[in-house]
Parts: C-alpha cells; sequence; structure tokens
C-alpha cells in the first residue's frame, strides 16, 4: 500500500496541515511524551486528558480549533498497524503526534448503504510535531505507528463530549445503526474486535495491515 505524505497534494481532500501555534504545539507534545502512557500491545484511547485540559499551551490553542466551542484534549496512544474500522464526526479532528504516524482515511462520500470497499482507504504519514485538521467529511480510526520499533502517542482534540458513552435515538434513520458513542459514527471490518462488541460491519474486502510498510 503507497503511503502518502501529508504535505503530498492527495491530503488536501481529507484534511489540512495547521501552522502558526508551533510553540504551542511543541509543549502540547511535551506534556504527552511526560504524563500519557503509551501501551506496548494495543491502543489506549483518553477521551480528555485532565494533565493536557490544565495545559496552559492547550488553553490558548483551544479557541482557534472549533471556533470557540469547547475542546476536549484527549489521546490515542500504543502500537497498531491495522485498519479495523473507520468512524466519523459531525467535526473536524485535530491530530499532533510525539512521533511520526499514519493514518488510514477514506471519504465519507464513498459510502454506499453505510458500507465502503477497504480498497477507497489511502494512507497518509504524519510527521512527528505536525498539527493536523481532519475534516468531518473523511474517516478515520486509530493511528498506525511509522516503524517497527516505535509505537506513537497521537492527541485528538475533539469538541467537548464527543467519543463519550452511547446516546440513545429513536432509531428511525438508518444512519443510527452506526452511532457507537456521543458524536461517532463508525463502521467495523468482520474481523474487527469492535465487530464482537456490536459495531456494524461496513467495511468490505480485505482488513488492512501496512506492517509489511513500514
Amino acid at each position: 500500500m503507497k503511503i502518502y505524505s501529508i504535505h503530498d497534494p492527495e491530503f488536501k481532500e481529507y484534511g489540512h496541515v495547521v501552522t502558526g501555534y508551533e510553540d504551542l504545539t511543541s509543549a502540547i507534545a511535551q506534556a504527552m511524551t511526560e504524563a500519557t502512557p503509551c501501551p506496548e500491545e494495543g491502543t489506549g484511547y483518553v477521551p480528555e486528558e485532565p494533565a493536557l485540559q490544565k495545559l496552559e499551551a492547550a488553553k490558548k490553542l483551544a479557541p482557534s480549533l472549533f471556533g470557540g466551542l469547547p475542546v476536549q484534549f484527549g489521546w490515542c496512544n500504543g502500537h497498531n498497524t491495522k485498519l479495523n474500522c473507520l468512524e466519523y464526526h459531525r467535526s473536524s479532528e485535530f491530530n499532533l503526534g510525539t512521533e511520526d504516524f499514519i493514518l488510514l482515511l477514506a471519504k465519507q462520500s464513498e459510502l454506499t448503504d453505510w458500507s465502503l470497499d477497504s480498497t477507497a482507504v489511502r494512507a497518509f504519514r504524519v510527521p512527528a510535531g505536525t498539527l493536523i485538521e481532519v475534516y468531518a467529511t473523511t474517516m478515520h480510526y486509530a493511528p498506525c505507528q511509522a516503524s517497527k520499533e516505535r509505537g506513537f502517542r497521537v492527541l485528538v482534540a475533539l469538541p467537548e463530549g464527543t467519543n463519550t458513552e452511547m446516546p440513545q435515538t429513536e432509531g428511525k434513520s438508518s444512519e443510527d445503526r452506526l452511532l457507537f458513542a456521543h458524536n461517532k459514527w463508525l463502521i467495523a471490518h468482520a474481523d474487527a474486535p469492535e465487530a464482537g462488541k456490536g459495531a456494524f460491519v461496513g467495511i468490505r474486502g480485505e482488513n488492512i495491515d501496512i506492517a509489511g510498510e513500514i
């Protein structure tokens, strides 16, 4: 699988690189290294990390991310090379890594009956210390490591309340089947652990694994 750079023109349809806040993002990345664990196997996710939330740099950055709306600063850390699932929000997501990492992305517009063939997925390498916006119309999931030897620590900044407990709906929309948490619509590959937890199985084809490409 070809791994593009976020600086390649192909990334423009999925998100963009945020510049001008390098002093703040440097402080946030340092705090992530010091305050958040990196599991040796699998991934860990915390929607809102107190050590980041109280950081002065995060408080200064927050108004620029969602135009003044409350922001939760969380993280996804660990080791991963598989696609497994794709999710989207009704909002952008901002990511920042302490190490290079890779995102597997697809466009929400490519869904048919809430399903997608995995051949539509593209891989993008994000350099350490680079803040990116992943558009609301871009499906994504857990980051992948960019090398065999090292895992990743990735900031996940979203509107407050995202990825918390499952909300209740009347279930009248077919899209409601995808709702997996607050502001989180998810499709899983049949081989993914999430499929066994009730996630909607909507990824067809190969469950992509980039272990051979890193």
